[in-house]
This record gives C-alpha cells, structure tokens and sequence, in this order.
C-alpha cells in the first residue's frame, strides 16, 4: 500500500524525503546542520526567577565551506504546501546573512535567491549542488582569483577558539570580503559585550595568514583593552606580537599593539614617536571602541590615521555616533554590519536591563557659585554661572555628586546581587577611574557614610 505523505509529521518528511534529496545530490552530513540553534533565546525575568524563550532554529544549514552557510532550508509536513515555509527560511536567511532560502513538504523545493529576488518550485529531485549554488554567488559577486584567495582563508581554530556565533560571523566574513575588494575604511557596530575583540582576532588573524596585510597596529586608549588583548583573544599572536612600550618602536614585530598615548608627543617641539615609521610601514589599522573621540579632527588617533592613510582602516564601536564633532561615520563612512544591544538582547546573548530612575538635587536644580570668587578643590576661580546636568562630568565636576551615584549603584547592587553583571557608564576615563575607586571603597556600602561638602566642585576645566 502507497505511503500517504499527509499521515507523516515533520520529522517524518525530513528523514524520509528532505535530507535523501540533500544527500543525492552530494550534500554530505558534514556540509550539513540540523535543528541548528543560532541563538539562545531572550532572558525573561518573572518573580525574581529567569528563564529563556526558546531560541531561533533552523531545520537545515547548508555549508559551502566552515563557517560559511550558503543555504537555509525550512521543512514542512505534507499538509502544508511546498512554499509553506518559505517565509520563515527567508526570515532566519535574512538575519544570518545567507543568499539562497528555501521551504519543502516533502513533494518539492521553493527557492528564494536573494542575490536575484527570483523564487523557483524545484523538483525534489533536482535540488542545486554545491558546486551550483557556489557557481551562483560567484556570477553575483565576481570576485578575482586574487580576493578568493583572500576570502577562503580559514577561521583560525584550536582547542581553546569557540565557533563564531551567527553576527560575528558576519561582521568577520563582510570584513574580510571588503578588505579583498579594496576598501579602506570599514566601520563596524557592535553592542558592548558582544565580541569585539574576538571578532578583530579572526578578522586580523585570517587577514595576515592570507598574505595580504602584512604589518598591522592595533590600537586602543585603555591599558586593559590591549593587556587582556593579547593574553586572551590575541594568544596565538604571541611570538609575532608586541606592545610599544615608553614610546620604543622595533620594527621586527608583525603586529603592534598599542595605546594612542604612546605614539604621540605632547611636548611641543618633540615629533610624534610613530613618524619614525614610514607612512607605509602599517597595512592594516584596526581601531578598538573608536567612537571615544578618535574621529575628531583634532584628535590624536586621528593623526595616526591620517599619517598611515595608505593603511586598510577597520573602526569597531558601540555607537555609531557621537555629538560634538566626534562622528566617526564621517571619517569611516556607513558600518558594513551592525549588531545592536537591543538584538542582542532579543537573541538571548545579552542579558535585558532596567531603567531605574534616580534623581540628585543638583541635577534638578543645577549648582552655581555662591560668591564672585569661588574657587575649586586646586585653587582656580570657578567662573560665575548656573552649571546643569549636561555640564557636570564635562564642565565642572562636584566631588560629592560621583559619592552619591556610587552609593547609590552600591546600594542596588545588593538588593539585586552583588555578582550581577553591571555596567557603569562615564563621561570619560578619568571619571571611570574615580568611579571604580569609589565602587571597591568600603566606606560605599554604608548608607549612612559621610560625604564631602557637597557644593565644593573638584575641579572646573
């Protein structure tokens, strides 16, 4: 008696009529991934308890080499037509950057090439080979011999190197194709405690073992943005690496780390220690949280841009744009990806946070100066005004201000728990710097602490 396909569930139709289609055409199990989880699904917090939604599946990936999904293919059972699933494979084909989806029952295929806007019904029988679908991309994107080389280069993998979640994925594969095609300047947009720093690892890594960037500087304004660097995601650079030290450049290395401080002078007079590198001595500049500044004009990275500009330029921030002439879109041009922290948090990688208001009587009311000759904590004479919130942290800093907000965060830290992962934003480093002293003080903990005179101002500048 014939199978009636109409009784069978889902899973049914995959084993019994999808994946033998995949397979004779020459799709092998390891060019395959089923039930393929690509992200782990949205926090929710529900009576002081978490759980997760479930996360985004899809029911096959198809891999024209490791970590380059090619094809997505959503099934149905046989109740549902062929093209049933269509829009939920060009959905998750959409989000993972993948140019060809496609749906099936179990009697067919229907296609969506992207790369055309065209949708075919396909035989079940006559589903495109890899080499074809390869074949496909390749008429769309007419890539060289020369960029293909650069682009196949591997991801670099160990016992230590996880896999790529989905966006990084794609912020490193449309990294890479730009940098083959010839772009310069690249921007990427990715929130704060996505992978930054691995992303530029494979980025450089794949980069460099393809021969086509040969000396590359990484830089950075933090300390501990380029020592965490280079014991953790940039380990495998050990022997080939370095941080410029006291302003002391060996050209030997391949890959430089460094903070910007550390090559410029700010004795007038002294020349800038990284002119005594040849303005072509870098081919690749990757630029780590360059929002903080680096793209004014009169900034300091940005005089180590503008020096090495024959240097492939990569940008990586969290904010695309800042106010007051620091919009790094008008020096690196639109990002090539973004992953943003409201994604983020949808796909389950980042933890959603709580908008809890707090108000300082000084915000509300701004502070002035009492007498004509009111000076700060280091003797100047504070300019008579009414000084607002935009001001404080910029203009003028009140020392008991900083107190108050870090006995506040102290404060709700232990009713929400003390190992919760916290976030603080500042207006700058040096207030980073105060505020994290602030945080480990003791003294924060007890509500009832003495503050400071709370009108006296630190400093005006």
């Amino acid at each position: 008696m014939p199978e009636n396909k109409k009784e069978l569930s889902e899973e049914d139709i995959k084993n019994r009529y999808i994946t033998p289609a995949l397979n004779a055409v020459g799709w092998a199990a390891e060019d395959m991934r089923m039930e393929k989880y690509f992200t782990d699904g949205r926090v929710i917090f529900q009576g002081g308890k978490h759980a997760r939604k479930q996360g985004k599946k899809a029911d096959y990936l198809l891999y024209s080499a490791p970590n380059y999904p090619i094809a997505i293919v959503e099934a149905k059972d046989n109740n549902h037509p062929v093209g049933g699933g269509l829009q939920q494979a060009m959905d998750y084909a959409e989000i993972l950057d993948i140019p060809f989806a496609y749906s099936s029952n179990g009697d067919g295929f229907v296609e969506h090439d992207f790369l055309t806007g065209m949708e075919v019904e396909i035989p079940l029988d006559k589903f495109p080979t890899r080499e074809q679908l390869l074949a496909r991309l390749q008429a769309n994107k007419k890539f060289t011999p020369e960029q293909e080389a650069v682009i196949n280069q591997p991801y670099y993998w160990d016992a230590d190197t996880h896999a790529p979640r989905y966006y990084q994925r794609i912020a490193i594969n449309r990294t890479i194709e730009a940098v083959a095609k010839g772009q310069q300047r690249i921007l990427l947009v990715m929130a704060t405690g996505t992978g930054k720093t691995y992303t530029a690892f494979q980025i450089i890594e794949r980069l460099h073992r393809s021969g086509c960037k040969k000396k590359i500087l990484y830089l950075a304004d933090r300390n501990v943005l380029i020592d965490q660097t280079m014991v953790q995601d940039f380990k495998p650079f050990k022997k080939i690496m370095t941080k410029i030290k006291g302003k002391e450049l060996d050209s030997s290395f391949e890959i430089y780390m460094a903070l910007y401080q550390q090559l410029v002078s700010y004795d007038e007079g002294v020349p800038d220690p990284f002119t005594e590198f040849k303005p072509e001595f870098f081919d690749l500049i990757l630029v780590d949280e360059c929002h903080r500044g680096s793209a004014k004009e009169d900034s300091e990275w940005r005089k180590i841009l503008e020096y090495f500009s024959g240097a492939t330029q990569i940008g990586m921030t969290a904010t695309p744009k800042v106010k007051n002439g620091a919009n790094n879109l008008e020096y690196f041009g639109e990002p090539i990806f973004t992953y943003s922290l409201k994604q983020g948090i949808e796909d389950g990688f980042l933890a959603p946070y709580r908008v809890t208001n707090s108000f300082l009587n000084v915000d509300l009311k701004g502070w002035a100066p009492e007498g004509p000759q009111e000076m700060d904590l280091f003797g100047n004479v504070i300019p008579k005004q009414l000084y607002q919130r935009p001001d404080f942290g910029r203009e003028l800093v009140i020392k008991t201000r900083r107190e108050v907000v870090a006995r506040r965060i102290t404060q709700m830290l232990y009713k929400i728990g003390r190992m919760t992962k916290t976030i603080v934003f500042c207006t700058d480093v040096e207030e980073a710097d105060a505020m994290r002293q602030l945080l480990v003080t003791p003294w924060v903990k007890n509500s009832s602490a003495t503050l400071s005179n709370p009108t006296k101002p630190t400093r005006w500048w």
